[in-house]
């Protein structure tokens, strides 16, 4: 697709903002254009809860987010990220959220399902939307690519995961808060008593609501990690739904003590640029406790 004469002028007058901001010039910017983009840090992280239980104790869930597909990332990069996500030996896949940049002008939608079956995961593979899914007429594009690849996406509704001791876990998907119609009463109204409460949120600022429900853990992505961060400033940008919690882990206890993490994805929108926040793949793996 063309880019229009508005979005050259945006996209040249941004990227020079932020070269000047953080004073990286051209070696830096061939760094955040072409280099940073394509690394990968895969963060191993252990969720302890005495809700867990014992028979979910070491079980590894994989969250990968925020691909963007046809802006910059592209097929071979899907294919490459989903061997490694294979290579991690997932018990559960969740995906959560903005496949593809724009999908009513991605070209090559017949050939994602194909790379994303390829995912093994014994437990299942879960998807919610971001906005982008739900941007350029893509709600429908979304839903049947994933569900075409293997995966359940979750809008507003919840799934129990159940061990042959009967012991399980819940997980639930909230649709897009940008975009979409989200309603955390009607994705969390089937969970389990006592069960360990997982929520998917494309958008983490979320979060802030769902600790006011028995949510214990929450999922997220959707801000990039800021996609460009100044030293001793943080995040440059970040997007509604995405500025107060932009990455990585924070602890809630509003109503209830809500642990969320935020992954960084994998992908870029707007800016082709990456500074300081290196895409993300996420392993988290589950511990029982007692306390």
């Amino acid at each position: 697709m063309p880019i229009s004469l508005s979005r050259r002028k945006f996209l040249k007058k941004g990227i020079g903002t932020i070269l000047s901001l953080i004073g990286i010039g051209s070696g830096g910017y061939i760094y955040s254009r072409y280099i940073e983009p394509r690394r990968l840090e895969v963060k191993h992280i252990t969720v302890k809860h005495n809700k867990i239980p014992l028979s979910f104790d070491q079980m590894n869930i994989v969250q990968f987010s925020d691909t963007h597909l046809g802006f910059q990332y592209t097929l071979d990069q899907l294919e490459d990220h989903v061997n490694r996500i294979n290579s991690l030996n997932p018990d559960i896949v969740f995906f959560t959220g903005d496949l593809m940049d724009e999908p009513n002008h991605f070209p090559y939608i017949k050939k994602i399902p194909p790379i994303l079956n390829q995912i093994q995961a014994p437990f299942g593979k879960f998807a919610v939307y971001g906005n982008h899914d739900h941007g350029g007429y893509g709600t429908n594009i979304y839903m049947n690519t994933m569900k075409n690849s293997g995966f359940s996406v979750l809008r507003n509704e919840g799934t129990t995961i159940q061990q042959k001791d009967g012991s399980k876990i819940h997980i639930a998907g909230i649709d897009d808060a940008m975009l979409g119609t989200p309603n955390l009463t009607q994705a969390l109204k089937s969970t389990p008593k006592d069960a360990f409460q997982i929520l998917l949120s494309h958008a983490p600022d979320l979060a802030d609501a769902a600790s006011t429900y028995n949510v214990d853990f929450q999922i997220s992505g959707h801000s990039h990690g800021g996609q460009v961060q100044i030293p001793f400033f943080g995040a440059l940008i970040t997007p509604p739904y995405g500025k107060k919690y932009p990455e990585g882990e924070y602890h809630l206890n509003h109503n209830y003590p809500l642990y969320l993490y935020v992954n960084r994805g994998l992908g870029t929108t707007r800016l082709p640029l990456r500074f300081l926040s290196v895409p993300e793949i996420t392993v988290f793996t589950l511990k029982a406790t007692d306390y």
